[in-house]
């Protein structure tokens, strides 16, 4: 990404605050294409004339071709207790999803046990006792219908890899545009989740802190729904 288009919610001397735009990777991967961490701390480093390498500490990650709110650390000390708030539930992370197809039930928690596949990267429903099975829960409520499709209003109670993605799909109502998890019955396109919402406590300063950003309502499927974000 170009850093003219680094989009910038909040900053202070601790944290920073910023807007994923989807397929752009949140960090350094193998693929070595630019990624918003090393934007990041460019901006840091022309906006505050730093020599040398800035610090940009990585709190939490988005799927790549996931977009919305993300926060990074601008100290070491930042990262630290901002990553022990992940680890105790201190994150209210919420998304918003356009679903291919309508969940039974309107509103309702998925909870599942999640494997990786390191080698294609891809993720499966497994049973507890599986050999690397992890715990996901989220809770979901449908907040509109349009066309066969379903607008999802997500809040994610742990963070595990394409966990919203997998667990949709398994109830047979895939993310629109997810050809990897959704099958015959994936639409083609740009994948519709966003990161709407995420919640946290200010390291240092103890203030609850919320940033919002909506989704990009001027393209398809966005544009069939009336979005309100809770």
């Amino acid at each position: 990404m170009e850093d003219n288009e680094l989009i910038i919610l909040y900053e202070d001397n601790h944290v920073i605050v910023v807007l994923k735009p989807q397929n752009v990777p949140c960090c350094p991967d193998e693929s070595g294409d630019d990624n918003l961490l090393d934007c990041v701390k460019r901006y840091v480093k022309t906006a505050y004339n730093k020599q040398g390498n800035a610090y940009i500490g990585l709190v939490h990650r988005l799927d790549r071709p996931t977009g919305g709110v993300m926060v990074y650390a601008k100290t070491s000390k930042a990262a630290s207790r901002l990553g022990e708030q992940m680890k105790n539930g201190g994150f209210e992370k919420r998304y918003v999803a356009v679903l291919c197809g309508v969940p039974s039930k309107k509103r309702g928690t998925l909870e599942n046990y999640l494997r990786k596949n390191s080698v294609n990267n891809t993720v499966y429903v497994c049973t507890q006792t599986e050999e690397g099975a992890k715990f996901a829960s989220l809770d979901y409520e449908i907040t509109g219908e349009s066309g066969g499709l379903s607008l999802a209003d997500i809040n994610l109670h742990t963070g595990r890899t394409h966990q919203i993605r997998v667990q949709t799909a398994a109830i047979n109502a895939p993310v629109y545009g997810d050809m990897r998890y959704g099958g015959e019955k994936a639409v083609k396109g740009k994948l519709a989740l966003w990161a709407y919402s995420l919640r946290f406590t200010h390291p240092t300063t103890g203030e609850k802190l919320r940033f919002i950003a909506e989704p990009p309502k001027d393209g398809s499927p966005w544009n069939l729904f009336d979005i309100k974000l809770k």
